[in-house]
C-alpha cells in the first residue's frame, strides 16, 4: 500500500507539472492563493484542462469521446468514494457535486462542433459552465458561485487558444475576430472563488494578447497586476 501511495503521489505531481507547464503564469499567480489551497487549486485546474483536451484536442474526436466517457464514470465514482485517477488524491474527498459535472460532459463534447455563431457557442457550453461553478463553490468554500456567463466566455477563450489556429475546431473562422468579440462580451468579475477569478484573469490576458497578434503567454508583471485585481474583486 505504501508503494502505491508513493506511485499515486508521483503520478499526481506529473499531472500537475504538465498543467503548470501549459500555464506558466501560475508561478506568479500562486502568491494570491493561500498556501494550504494551492495543490487543490492546481488539481482542479488540471482536471479542467484534461477535460478540455479530451473534448477539443486532436483532429479525430473519437479518442476524446472515449476519454470523456471514462471521465464521466470516474467523476461519478468520486461521490461514492471510488478513485482511479491521480488527480482524485487532491479532489475526490471533497463532497462536491461530482455526478453533476459528469452529467454535463456531453455538453462539453458538443461544443467541439463548429458553432453557428458566438451566441450559439455560449449557449452550448452553459450547462457545463454551471456544473464547473457548482463544484468550485464546494472545493473552495465560496458563498456564491461565479455567474455561468462569465465561465462560458472563459471556456470559449480557452478553446480558441488551444494550439495552432489551423488546428482548432473553429476551423477557418476569423479567430482573431472571435477573440475580439469575446473580449467585448466578457463580463466584469463577479462572485465565485478566488482561484476561478485568477484563472479567468490569466485566460483573458492571454486572449487579449492573441487578439493583438502577440504570443499569448503573459509577462510576469502583467500577470501580477491582473492577479492582484482579480484577487480584490
Amino acid at each position: 500500500m505504501a508503494g502505491r501511495a508513493v506511485s499515486d503521489h508521483d503520478a499526481l505531481q506529473g499531472f500537475l507539472g504538465k498543467w503548470r507547464a501549459r500555464w506558466p503564469e501560475w508561478a506568479v499567480a500562486d502568491a494570491f492563493v493561500p498556501a494550504d489551497q494551492r495543490e487543490r487549486v492546481w488539481a482542479w485546474l488540471a482536471l479542467r484542462d484534461e477535460l478540455a483536451e479530451a473534448a477539443w484536442g486532436g483532429e479525430d474526436p473519437r479518442p476524446g469521446d472515449a476519454k470523456l466517457g471514462w471521465w464521466a464514470e470516474e467523476l461519478d465514482g468520486w461521490s461514492r468514494g471510488a478513485r482511479r485517477h491521480p488527480l482524485g488524491l487532491a479532489l475526490q474527498k471533497v463532497p462536491a457535486p461530482w455526478p453533476g459535472l459528469a452529467a454535463c460532459l456531453p455538453a462539453l463534447r458538443a461544443s467541439r462542433e463548429r458553432p453557428a455563431g458566438l451566441d450559439a457557442a455560449r449557449f452550448a457550453l452553459e450547462p457545463y459552465a454551471e456544473a464547473l461553478t457548482g463544484v468550485a463553490q464546494h472545493l473552495f468554500e465560496s458563498t456564491a458561485p461565479a455567474p455561468a456567463r462569465n465561465v462560458v466566455v472563459s471556456l470559449l477563450a480557452e478553446r480558441l487558444l488551444r494550439g495552432p489556429v489551423e488546428a482548432t475546431p473553429l476551423g477557418d473562422l476569423d479567430v482573431r475576430g472571435w477573440a475580439r468579440g469575446l473580449l467585448a462580451h466578457w463580463p466584469p468579475p463577479g462572485d465565485g472563488t478566488r482561484p476561478g477569478r485568477l484563472h479567468a484573469a490569466i485566460v483573458r490576458g492571454r486572449l487579449s494578447r492573441f487578439a493583438d497578434g502577440k504570443s499569448p503567454p503573459m509577462p510576469a508583471l502583467s500577470v501580477a497586476l491582473a492577479a492582484w485585481r482579480a484577487a480584490r474583486a
